[in-house]
């Protein structure tokens, strides 16, 4: 018996593939990087700002967004930061460890519509895991797009994530890299200050530019404050929501903002459509 395409797409959304993890690394006492491979060592397919639903069989499933661009072929990985039971067995398993995947869901970044812009970033903690998508496409198709402003802020040093790109980024001079945290420690060099603090010094090319903002809830009200005393325009404005997004098809309504499914028009949101959704800022 044959099965259509499209039932082969739709097994692929609501079963779970078995991946296994190919390596481990922890950056802080909350969060872990995995690399992740897909049985034949296929790439995920994803868009920077997607994310997938990772399963412990017995244990549950939760939606962890994709940090690897898409340019990286093969494995995908994930930064999962330890919040509940499913996060901390997810932990505690080594390389060799095999999980659930299904996905990738929701809208990304139009990184197609972004060519030729200048793309200022800004991610307040672990808002910075699914931004790393969309740095590293942009750094990796770099001819494609204007200037790459990153602006990384945490509650303190210990807090930022993947350290090692931090000074590579640091030391590029393709890149405007600022970073911040709300409290400095004897050994900080770097501003201190909440995220906010980094945007009236700099110098865009408004109409020019794209910004994309992921972080906590309570930030984006500050973060959009800034960026109209900056004069950024509405529709160049880009963020991604947070929500608890449980079966990723819009079924179940665990995401739902009024009429809006965060996992299926989000979790990436062009900032117009989001000023008149109530609750969702």
């Amino acid at each position: 018996m044959s099965i259509a395409i499209s039932e082969v797409k739709t097994q692929e959304l609501y079963y779970p593939e078995i991946a296994e993890i190919t390596a481990v690394k922890r950056f802080t006492d909350k969060e872990k990087w995995f690399d992740i491979k897909l049985p034949g060592g296929r790439s995920l397919g994803h868009r920077p700002g997607q994310f997938v639903q990772v399963s412990l069989f017995g244990a549950g499933e939760a939606p962890i967004s994709i940090t690897s661009s898409p340019t990286k072929k093969g494995n995908f990985e994930l930064c999962v930061r330890e919040v509940g039971m499913l996060t901390k067995l997810l932990h505690e398993l080594e390389v060799g460890s095999t999980i659930g995947i299904r996905g990738p869901f929701g809208k990304g970044f139009d990184v197609e519509s972004f060519k030729g812009k200048d793309i200022l970033i800004i991610g307040g903690g672990i808002g910075i895991v699914p931004l790393r998508s969309l740095i590293n496409y942009v750094i990796d198709n770099r001819n494609d797009y204007g200037r790459l402003i990153i602006l990384y802020g945490a509650k303190n040093p210990n807090e930022l994530l993947f350290p090692d790109e931090l000074k590579q980024w640091e030391k590029n001079k393709d890149i405007e890299y600022h970073v911040t945290v709300d409290q400095g420690t004897p050994e900080w060099k770097g501003n201190t200050g909440v995220i906010t603090t980094l945007i009236p010094g700099l110098d865009l090319d408004l109409p020019n530019t794209i910004t994309a903002v992921v972080g906590p809830p309570i930030m984006y009200k500050f973060v959009l404050m800034s960026l109209k005393t900056k004069r950024i325009p509405d529709e160049n404005i880009y963020l991604s929501l947070e929500r608890r997004m449980k079966c990723g098809v819009g079924k179940c309504g665990h995401c739902q903002i009024n009429h809006s499914y965060v996992c299926q028009d989000g979790p990436v949101y062009h900032y117009p459509e989001l000023k008149n959704l109530q609750e969702a800022i």
